[in-house]
């Protein structure tokens, strides 16, 4: 429709990347596991986590900030706020409302939105609830500002090293570099208890890892068969993209992920019947095979998206948008415009999508990525702790969540400048945040 603004989409991206972080091999000596458990079997590098000093109206503070500060932006130019989250802090008070702080000084107060939550879907739903405003009868012409953000911790055992903290916040508006194809999207929602969080004392969520990776890869294959089918003409498989960016709870997933998608290619172009490729049993006999079969072509398509799902871990809502980032910037700029990149979205309980990007050369690409260098160059700025202090960190977290009054006991001179942290929490629970300079 001609009415639609022209090439909507992501204009900027900001992630921000705790300061501290954890080396997976000191992890599995002190967890007394096998050599490379963690780093093999999991694929996993670093894992990047919080102090009590942070929270996630702090992580969603400093990327929110720093994307506006970064890219000359005035809070005026804001007409919707997002947040993609599944930690939380309060029952009833949003993390947007929080992140209105920011707004005050330009008197700013007209700024539609609020939190989405579902497991690690959150921010794909807040991107789409914003692609629709702005394509919308409400839309007034205003940008709109998606943050996705997270801290995953787990209890001790098997799930505590697939663990991570971080946030992506994205500016969303017509003319964009990164553009959404319109039409293009595939869902798949269904019931399910792989991955949740009854227990409200704690940050801890309730895990059924089998069920969970069973119902990620179901959701895969409904999502990509959804997404096939709005596609007319052209290549209709892995071949009509240059990338595909994955949610990745572990990089060993993204990698069978990838290997899902090449296999359903292969049984759709040789017609082997649709009810034996969706049994789990036949994929776990398949799997290792179209695994190695796909190496190249995850080597060429996804595993440039992997940096920070490596190196920082699982960011729940932020992950598959940190993988987008990190594909920006694994690739030569020159070689990145006329580019199409696939996006799979997986929140547990379950909520999934699949859509789609096309990088355009506007004149505003290299402004992108110069900006989006400036929080994922913080990898090599951290600080690295050993097992101990980490698992002492965790202790401190879960022993302070929900006391009033609390004064927050991290150190604030490891935080990164531009960053902002919890100063205090009074005794009516209302919570106080500082910018370490």
């Amino acid at each position: 429709m001609d009415h639609w603004p022209k090439d909507v989409g992501i204009c900027a991206i900001h992630v921000v990347v705790p300061s501290l972080y954890v080396d997976q091999t000191d992890l599995e000596r002190y967890d007394r596991v096998s050599e490379g458990k963690y780093t093999v079997g999991l694929g996993q590098k670093q894992m990047g986590f919080c102090t009590d000093l942070e929270d996630v109206n702090s992580l969603c503070l400093t990327a929110v900030s720093q994307l506006v500060e970064n890219n000359g932006l005035s809070y005026t130019d804001i007409g919707r706020l997002e947040v993609g989250t599944e930690t939380i802090i309060d029952k009833s008070k949003s993390v947007k409302t929080v992140l209105m702080k920011l707004f005050e000084a330009s008197g700013n107060f007209q700024v539609e939105g609020i939190d989405t939550t579902n497991a690690c879907y959150g921010g794909t739903a807040s991107l789409f609830n914003a692609l629709s405003w702005i394509e919308s009868s409400a839309w007034d012409g205003r940008l709109a500002v998606v943050v996705a953000a997270d801290i995953a911790v787990y209890a001790k055992g098997n799930a505590r090293p697939t663990g991570g903290a971080g946030a992506v916040a994205m500016l969303i508006g017509p003319g964009a570099s990164l553009v959404i194809d319109r039409g293009l999207r595939g869902t798949y929602m269904n019931h399910a208890y792989d991955f949740y969080k009854p227990d409200l004392s704690s940050e801890y969520p309730v895990v059924d890892g089998k069920l969970s990776v069973d119902c990620y890869l179901n959701a895969l294959d409904r999502c990509y068969e959804s997404y096939l089918s709005k596609c007319h003409g052209g290549d209709a498989g892995l071949d009509r993209f240059d990338s595909f960016v994955f949610h990745a709870p572990y990089c060993k997933l993204v990698r069978k992920s990838l290997a899902r998608l090449y296999m359903n290619d292969f049984v759709n172009c040789v017609g082997a019947k649709d009810e034996n490729r969706k049994h789990q049993d036949y994929w776990a006999y398949v799997e290792k095979t179209f695994v190695e079969l796909s190496r190249t072509v995850f080597q060429d398509k996804t595993e440039p998206s992997l940096l920070l799902a490596s190196r920082v871990g699982n960011t729940y809502t932020a992950s598959v948008y940190s993988g987008l980032a990190s594909y920006l910037l694994s690739v030569p700029p020159e070689r990145l415009p006329g580019k199409r990149i696939g996006v799979f979205s997986y929140g547990s309980g379950l909520a999934s999508s699949m859509f789609s990007i096309r990088v355009v050369d506007n004149g505003k690409l290299s402004g992108l990525i110069d900006n989006l260098k400036k929080g994922v160059g913080r990898l090599d700025e951290r600080t690295r702790l050993a097992p101990e202090q980490f698992e002492d960190v965790l202790d401190v977290r879960q022993k302070s969540l929900h006391q009033a009054p609390y004064v927050p006991t991290g150190d604030r001179g490891q935080l990164f400048p531009g960053t902002w942290f919890l100063s205090g929490i009074d005794e009516m629970h209302r919570r106080y945040y500082e910018r370490n300079e």
